[in-house]
């Protein structure tokens, strides 16, 4: 029997399929059910400061309302704080508790000092590891990349410094070179990497001629980019490699593996399938490995890498001139009407 077991930033996984962040946790018998389907673990939704700050406000607007309605009256309720990220940390400790398997967290904040606040907070409840959610989109020319980068690094120096459980970055592929980022990352103290994260993009409506921000679940094929940028990093930071985007088919995992990837996150094929989809995947990667003679996940991990081929060029700008040059392929799969 094929051994499935690889791990998440040096915790022991039994398979490489892990839970990634979604609302999924917020029902624990889901969760519950991920579990018996043979899933590895979760990563808990993100804890955004962003999300708690607008509640905050939100709260407060309705709390006092009606303040000042009566020349004698101040307010009609008592002082009452918003409780902040206390319910978010309060149901995560509940999940950790209740199930068996790793239970991770993610986090995105706002500040410096939030950063550090939070993922102590989060350490507290007991979760085996952290991601840090580096979800930020440009809006301005003010600051460069390098100011970016350096921001991140330094938030990421100042987390290590304060936990004592793993930590893993979260990456967009927007960086202009995520090679050299996660190199100086991996040496600030990172134990691993997500690669990609996924951005909600907007949307218009051309008939109100208003945004709108669509819920779409990942296509089939999105995984191309974090297989390429898998197959570059492998070998090279000595932190865990995580899938992510796009991945549906056992076939698309074990795509990952041969890149470098130590395990991937999957979300979108749940929705789509339920939680016991999970064990067909498992089994047409064992069935896959068995027929190959591979007896782990380590006999073929990275095998596809850039550092393990011979073909220097099977990663580079040369695929897109091979493509050029097959272009009559196209017209003949397609041809015009």
């Amino acid at each position: 029997m094929a051994n499935l077991s690889t791990n998440y930033m040096g915790i022991p996984l039994k398979n490489p399929i892990v839970l990634g962040a979604s609302n999924f946790v917020t029902d624990i018998s889901q969760i519950k059910k991920a579990e018996e389907a043979g899933i590895a673990a979760v990563v808990y939704k993100t804890l955004f400061e962003e999300q708690v700050e607008l509640e905050s406000l939100q709260f407060d607007e309705e709390l006092h309302e009606y303040d000042f309605r009566a020349a004698e009256m101040e307010n009609i309720f008592p002082r009452i704080e918003h409780a902040g990220p206390k319910d978010h940390l309060l149901k995560l400790r509940k999940l950790k508790e209740s199930v068996s398997i790793p239970v991770f967290a993610s986090v995105n904040a706002l500040y410096n000092s939030s950063w550090v606040e939070y993922a102590k907070m989060l350490e507290e409840t007991g979760i085996d590891g952290l991601e840090v959610n580096f979800y930020s989109v440009p809006v301005s020319s003010d600051a460069d990349a390098s100011m970016i980068e350096a921001h991140q690094l330094k938030i990421l120096e100042e987390i290590k410094q304060e936990v004592k459980i793993p930590v893993s970055v979260k990456l967009s592929y927007f960086y202009t070179n995520p090679i050299h980022l996660a190199e100086k990352m991996a040496t600030a103290g990172a134990n691993g990497f997500v690669l990609f994260n996924r951005f909600f993009q907007p949307e218009i409506d051309i008939e109100k001629e208003q945004f709108h921000f669509p819920w779409e679940l990942t296509g089939r094929g999105e995984y191309k980019v974090t297989l390429r940028f898998l197959g570059l990093l492998y070998g090279k930071t000595g932190a865990t490699l995580i899938a992510n985007r796009g991945i549906k088919t056992s076939e698309d995992v074990i795509k990952m593996i041969l890149a470098g990837a130590d395990a991937v996150q999957m979300v979108s094929a749940f929705y789509e399938n339920s939680f016991t989809y999970n064990k067909q995947l498992l089994y047409e990667i064992e069935e896959w490995m068995n027929r190959k003679g591979y007896n782990s996940l380590a006999d073929f991990k990275g095998k596809l890498s850039k550092s393990m081929l011979k073909d220097d060029m099977a990663y580079s700008r040369a695929q897109y001139v091979d493509i050029l040059r097959n272009a009559d392929e196209i017209l003949r799969l397609y041809p015009m009407r």
